[in-house]
């Protein structure tokens, strides 16, 4: 796929960063929530902050509250910091995000049948995407999160571990905001095939295709794509690159696989830098990244970027935040801004 990612690419491995850490070698398990039960009805006395959490023999069960509380969105903010300095998790929290907001269809007006940022990725049977290739992993490291702070939903907990890992690894501050509400069974998951593939026939026409459904334009398209600054492909998850580089032998995390980027857990252009010079086998490009600088439109931003930082930060922070966005409802509607971040 191409900017999100997994075992048929990141969006899908193919291009989304890739899970990085040692500890990401755990196995499969699912994450299943329970429905909503007449008994619950009369405990959202407060809906903001109401929540009942369930173990089954398949994996952990949350009924979320309505919507997140803004002092325990500041707490997990904290614990992903802290899971960042010893994981080394900032690709594939990335992607888990992108992966779960990229479903979006603009031209469906339902709720949640039109995808987008609504925790559904949290179910097994989505999970079970080609693009979602590895991605349990991303979630039993956020579930400990999820279980400490369960009045944070798993809308919300996604895209702020995403947020967190781009400004954790040195890139933008993201101009997010929470209140995202939260899918509560595995059939309100949106249908396979929504997400880009690394590889297609015409990657600059695939690309559009798939990113114009979310409502996303050409220079949004070039700005997300910068995430692939940070991560590496694996060819057992994705098809996609080689077993190991020297950039990439000796992790931190979990070793091999190859990346796009010499530091591939520091956020900066080097990926426009390093596709426009191409001067290293151990690098990777896709077809989906080749096209950044062969398509006219799409070589207008990819060649600004490559020169100005700071311009790639500027358009990054704002695609990031409108793709984190996309198909969420938001209670309240306005959503809520937290301390440390800047007005959506």
């Amino acid at each position: 796929m191409a900017l999100f990612g997994g075992a048929a690419a990141p969006l899908s491995a193919r291009i989304l960063p890739s899970a990085t850490s040692a500890s990401l070698s755990l196995s499969s398990s699912s994450f299943e929530c329970l429905r909503y039960s007449p008994r619950i009805s009369n405990l959202f006395l407060n809906q903001r902050r109401v929540s009942e959490v369930r173990v089954s023999s398949r994996g952990y069960g949350s009924i979320s509250a309505v919507a997140s509380d803004p002092d325990q969105l500041k707490n997990a903010r904290e614990d992903i910091k802290e899971l960042l300095k010893t994981k080394f998790s900032h690709p594939i929290l990335i992607r888990l995000g992108w992966h779960d907001a990229g479903t979006y269809n603009k031209n469906i007006e339902e709720w949640p049948q039109r995808g987008g940022a609504n925790g559904s990725l949290r179910f097994e049977v989505e999970q079970k995407h080609a693009a979602n290739a590895g991605l349990v992993n991303a979630l039993k490291l956020l579930q400990p999160i999820k279980d400490k702070y369960s009045n944070v939903t798993y809308a919300d907990l996604f895209q702020l571990a995403s947020a967190t890992a781009v400004e954790e690894a040195g890139g933008p501050k993201i101009p997010m905001k929470y209140g995202r509400v939260d899918v509560t069974s595995p059939e309100q998951c949106p249908e396979e095939g929504r997400l880009p593939d690394a590889g297609p026939p015409s990657p600059a026409d695939h690309l559009r295709q798939v990113f114009y459904r979310m409502g996303l334009n050409d220079k949004e398209i070039v700005a997300l794509s910068g995430a692939h600054t940070l991560g590496r492909s694996r060819p057992d998850r994705s098809g996609w690159g080689k077993p190991e580089t020297k950039y990439t032998k000796d992790g931190p995390g979990a070793p091999g696989g190859q990346s796009w980027t010499a530091q591939w857990l520091k956020f900066d252009n080097s990926y426009f830098k390093d596709i426009k010079e191409k001067r290293d086998e151990d690098l990777l490009v896709l077809p989906t990244d080749a096209a950044l600088f062969e398509d006219p439109s799409f070589k207008v931003y990819a060649e600004k970027y490559a020169g100005d930082q700071e311009a790639f930060f500027k358009d990054y922070a704002e695609a990031h935040a409108k793709l984190s966005n996309l198909g969420a409802k938001f209670d309240p509607s306005e959503g809520i801004v937290i301390d440390g971040s800047p007005n959506a």
